[in-house]
C-alpha cells in the first residue's frame, strides 16, 4: 500500500490565505490523483521556514527514517524550508531512504531528473527571496535609525515611547515613535551618575541605590550590571563632537548632527534576540530625545569605568564558607553572605560572620537580622544533619517516596504504550472520511466537521503522548537524583568528617535545599531536598 506524508506549515496562526486545512486538502487531492491510499498528516502552525527546528517536521523526519511512508507531499516548496542547505540535506536523506518528494504548487516530483533539477532551482530562489526581504526590512530600519527614531522594544529607564505626527519633505503626513521623558525615572538616572562620579565605584552606587530602596522600571531591585549599563549608555548624554569621536574610536558607526542637546540611540546591536553583533556593526545615531548628562561628565565616567575594569582584583578577600548559597535570612528571605570581623586572640585569624545581604547593602535600613559566626553556625548545622541522617525512620521515609515515584512511572509507561494505538485508530477513521470527501463533493459539508473533530482529538492525543514521554524522562532523572540523595543522606555522618572543604560543600548541597537563620529568636531551620525538619 502506498502511503504519503502530508506536511503543512503556516508562519502565523491565522485563518487567512494558505491555511493549514487548505494545504492539507490540496495535498490530499493530489495524492489521491496519484493513487496514494493512505495519508499521515504533519502540521506546524506558527513556525517560520528559515530553519527546520519545528516539532511536527522533526517528527515527520523521524517517521521517514522508520519507513512509515513512501512519499512526502507539500503544497509549496517553501512550506518545507526557505534555506537551501537544509532543503538540500533533506532531499539527499529522502533519496537515501527511497522516499519521493512532491510539491503541489510547483508540480515537482523528485522521482524524475527534471523534477529534481527544477526543485533545486526553486529552492535557491526561495532562500534569495527570504534574504532579500530580510535585508530590505533591516535597511529600512537602519534608515529610520539614522534619523534618531525609536524603533520599538523595551523602553529604557527615564523614557516612554510616544507616537508623533510630522510632514515629510513632500509635505505628506507621516507618523513615527520617539522617546518621551519620565521625570521621576530620569531623577534616578541622574542620581546614579552623580553617585558614581563621587564614589568612582559601582559597588558603592549599588549600596546607595539599595539603601534608598530605588527600583528599576519593572519594579525590581537594581543590580551592579544594570547600573553599569546605565553608566555606559550614550542615551543619556547630550551629544557633542567629543562624544561622537569617542563612540567612533571604540568602533561604532556614528550618524546624525550633534547639538549638545539630544541623546544618542544605539542600533543594530544584535541579530534577532540572542546573537550580539560586533561593535563595528553598531550604529550610534543622534536621537530626537533630549539627553540629561553633560558630555564632559559622561566621558569622564567612561574613563573611570575603563580604568576600574583594568584594575587587578584584590587578593585575600575570599568569602567562601560551607553554607554560602544555601543559607537564607528568615526575616527578608535573601541570601546571607560572609563578612570578616575582628582578629581572634586565640587563633590570630579574622573571625567570619554570616550577614544578611539586604542588611549589609542597606546598612541595616531594610533588615536587622543579627549576624552569626560562621564556625558556630556550621558546627550546629553539621551536628543537626548528623542526627537526622542517623535516624533510620528518615531514610525509610525517603526510600518509600522513591518507590512511590517508581510506581507512578510504571503506570505512566502503560499509558504511553497504549496511546499510539488510540492515535492510529482515529487516524484510520480520519483517512476513511478524507477518501469519502474526495469521491463525493456533495457530502463534504457533513464530513468536514467530523474530520476537524478527529484532527483535534489526534492532536490532543499526540500532545498527551509527548507530554507523558517528557514526564517519564523527568521521572527517570528524578529517580537517579533520589538515589544519589539517599546515598548522601545515609553516608553523611561518615563523609562529612573525612572530605575536604569543597567536597563538604557539595555534600551539604546534595541533601540540603535551604537553611534559614533567625538571629532574633536564635532559630535555625533546615530544609532537606525532600522534607523539612
Amino acid at each position: 500500500m502506498k502511503i504519503a506524508a502530508i506536511y503543512s506549515r503556516k508562519s502565523k496562526i491565522t485563518t487567512k490565505g494558505e491555511s493549514i486545512i487548505n494545504q492539507i486538502e490540496l495535498c490530499t487531492h493530489e495524492g489521491t490523483h496519484l493513487g496514494i491510499e493512505k495519508f499521515i498528516i504533519y502540521e506546524d502552525e506558527g513556525f517560520s521556514g528559515k530553519n527546520i527546528k519545528r516539532p511536527q517536521f522533526q517528527k515527520m523526519l523521524s517517521d521517514a527514517r522508520e519507513k512509515k511512508f513512501n512519499v512526502i507531499i507539500c503544497y509549496r516548496l517553501d512550506r518545507i524550508s526557505r534555506n537551501i542547505s537544509d532543503f538540500s540535506t533533506l532531499i539527499n536523506e529522502l533519496d537515501s531512504l527511497h522516499i519521493s518528494f512532491i510539491s503541489v504548487n510547483e508540480q515537482f516530483d523528485t522521482s524524475t531528473p527534471m523534477g529534481r533539477a527544477m526543485m533545486y532551482i526553486a529552492s535557491v530562489f526561495a532562500q534569495l527571496e527570504r534574504e532579500t526581504i530580510g535585508e530590505r526590512v533591516r535597511d529600512n530600519m537602519l534608515e529610520m535609525a539614522k534619523n534618531g527614531r525609536w524603533l520599538g522594544g523595551q523602553t529604557p529607564l527615564g523614557y516612554e515611547s510616544k507616537k508623533i505626527t510630522y510632514l515629510d519633505s513632500q509635505f505628506k503626513e507621516k507618523t513615527m515613535h520617539t522617546l518621551s521623558p519620565i521625570k521621576e525615572e530620569l531623577d534616578v538616572v541622574a542620581f546614579i551618575y552623580d553617585k558614581y562620579l563621587h564614589y568612582k565605584s559601582i559597588s558603592q552606587v549599588f549600596i546607595c541605590v539599595f539603601q534608598k530602596n530605588i527600583k528599576t522600571k519593572n519594579g525590581a531591585d537594581f543590580n551592579k550590571k544594570r547600573i553599569q549599563l546605565i553608566l555606559r549608555n550614550p542615551l543619556y548624554v547630550r551629544a557633542n563632537e567629543a562624544v561622537m569621536k569617542h563612540l567612533e574610536f571604540i568602533g561604532m558607526n556614528v550618524m546624525g548632527k550633534f547639538d549638545n542637546k539630544h541623546g544618542i540611540l544605539i542600533y543594530n546591536k544584535s541579530k534577532g534576540t540572542k546573537i550580539k553583533r560586533d561593535i563595528n556593526e553598531w550604529v550610534a545615531a543622534v536621537s530626537t530625545h533630549e539627553g540629561i548628562i553633560d558630555p564632559s561628565v559622561w566621558l569622564l565616567i567612561q574613563e573611570i569605568l575603563d580604568e576600574n575594569k583594568n584594575k587587578a582584583p584584590r587578593l585575600g578577600t575570599s568569602s567562601a564558607a560551607l553554607l554560602t548559597g544555601t543559607l537564607k535570612c528568615s526575616k527578608c528571605g535573601k541570601s546571607m553572605i560572609v563578612k570578616h570581623g575582628h582578629i581572634s586572640a586565640h587563633s590570630n585569624k579574622k573571625i567570619q560572620y554570616y550577614v544578611c545581604s539586604t542588611k549589609d547593602y542597606s546598612r541595616g535600613l531594610r533588615c536587622n537580622n543579627p549576624n552569626i559566626r560562621v564556625d558556630e553556625l556550621e558546627s550546629i548545622v553539621i551536628e543537626n544533619l548528623k542526627n537526622v541522617t542517623l535516624d533510620r525512620s528518615v531514610l525509610l521515609e525517603e526510600l518509600n517516596k522513591i518507590k512511590s515515584d517508581m510506581t507512578k512511572n510504571n503506570f505512566m509507561h502503560c499509558e504511553i504504550s497504549n496511546l499510539p494505538g488510540q492515535i492510529k485508530t482515529k487516524q484510520s477513521q480520519m483517512d476513511i472520511l478524507i477518501s469519502q470527501l474526495s469521491l463525493d463533493n456533495e457530502i463534504s459539508k457533513y464530513i468536514r466537521p467530523q474530520i476537524l473533530k478527529l484532527g483535534d482529538e489526534i492532536e490532543k492525543l499526540n500532545d498527551k503522548y509527548e507530554s507523558l514521554k517528557a514526564t517519564s524522562y523527568k521521572y527517570k532523572n528524578n529517580e537517579w537524583d533520589a538515589n544519589k540523595f539517599l546515598y548522601s543522606l545515609s553516608n553523611f555522618s561518615f563523609l562529612v568528617d573525612v572530605l575536604d572543604f569543597n567536597e563538604k560543600h557539595l555534600l551539604i548541597n546534595s541533601i540540603v535545599q535551604s537553611i534559614y537563620w533567625d538571629g532574633t529568636k536564635g532559630i535555625i531551620k533546615i530544609n532537606l531536598m525532600s522534607l523539612k525538619m
